[in-house]
């Protein structure tokens, strides 16, 4: 159960959002050493949170006890520093399983993944949050992308629910997403809400998320390469445009162009860059592939030249 004596999560969600790999061992076990070593490595570097088995965590592949350990792992390394949000989806009823077990490790939050497979009204997907919000004392995070894009009338309605502290955007409509912060801020103007960047590689529309007042977004490059993160974080915020321009130009789109290179590269290309930092976390499980060898050599570079901007900035 989270920690009530500690500040509420939304105070809490500050900084650079980490979201770790989830490491497996050579025979497709977990390598929860390796999951410590890699969240205590974060944290001890600046990350603000963690959110643990969430997308690039590959949290579709986990059954519910190696979910629970991945949790409770990443609690423990974590040691109260930052809080730790668990990622929990599938459909309704098997998504409160995952809540329970989120709970039970220790988890301050939950970001909600869109429900399995179904497209639903915005009716349905409002019941789908309150369900799971009804069965659990934990706050969550509301994740919309693909089969799971709220009007802004339903986020106003979302709003009611009091856990529901915020929501993370995967869908990259920043019309939609100014229309849905104008709307809390009319109809609801008391009600405090958080909004996420939650696109893959969500550095590149940093700029354009930001001149609609949304700073806060999660990093797959912190995962392998935090100094990157960090300075491009810092700038960013900061309004050092120069070194944001040099880093997107340098580093950023490149990388974005390489990541589409093959599916499901937002996860196991992420793993990759993790292996080529030292810390061996294997690779995924199926339905994702592996990295092509020279796209892995190609991120390698890549890491290279970014570095090489920091330096020379």
């Amino acid at each position: 159960m989270p920690d009530r004596a500690a500040p509420p999560l939304a105070d809490r969600l500050n900084g650079l959002l980490f979201f770790p790999v989830t490491p497996f061992a050579p025979d497709g076990s977990l390598d929860l050493d390796a999951l410590r070593t890699h969240v205590r490595t974060g944290v001890d570097g600046g990350a603000g949170a963690v959110f643990a088995a969430c997308g690039t965590g590959e949290y579709h592949a986990l059954d519910l006890d190696e979910y629970e350990a991945v949790i409770t792992t990443a609690v423990e390394a974590a040691d109260g520093r930052v809080p730790v949000v668990a990622g929990v989806g599938h459909g309704t009823a098997l998504a409160k399983h995952f809540t329970a077990r989120a709970g039970r490790a220790g988890a301050d939050g939950l970001l909600v993944l869109p429900p399995y497979l179904v497209t639903a009204d915005q009716d349905g997907l409002l019941r789908h949050f309150a369900e799971i919000a009804a069965s659990t004392d934990l706050d969550l995070i509301v994740y919309q992308r693909d089969n799971a894009v709220l009007t802004p009338e339903s986020v106003v309605r979302l709003s009611t629910l009091k856990q529901v502290i915020g929501i993370k955007d995967g869908c990259g409509d920043l019309d939609l997403m100014q229309r849905i912060i104008s709307a809390m801020r009319t109809e609801v103007p008391e009600r405090r809400f958080l909004y996420f960047n939650g696109l893959p590689t969500a550095e590149l529309t940093g700029l354009a998320y930001r001149g609609i007042g949304v700073t806060l977004y999660s990093s797959a490059v912190y995962c392998f390469a935090p100094d990157i993160a960090l300075a491009f974080h810092g700038a960013l915020l900061g309004g050092d445009d120069a070194v944001v321009n040099a880093l997107l130009d340098g580093f950023y789109r490149p990388l974005v162009e390489l990541r589409n290179q093959g599916r499901g590269y937002a996860v196991s290309l992420v793993k990759a860059g993790v292996r080529l930092q030292g810390l061996e976390v294997g690779g995924v499980r199926p339905p994702l592939s592996e990295p092509a060898p020279q796209h892995i050599k190609d991120l390698a570079e890549l890491i290279e030249r970014g570095r090489a901007l920091l330096a020379g900035k």
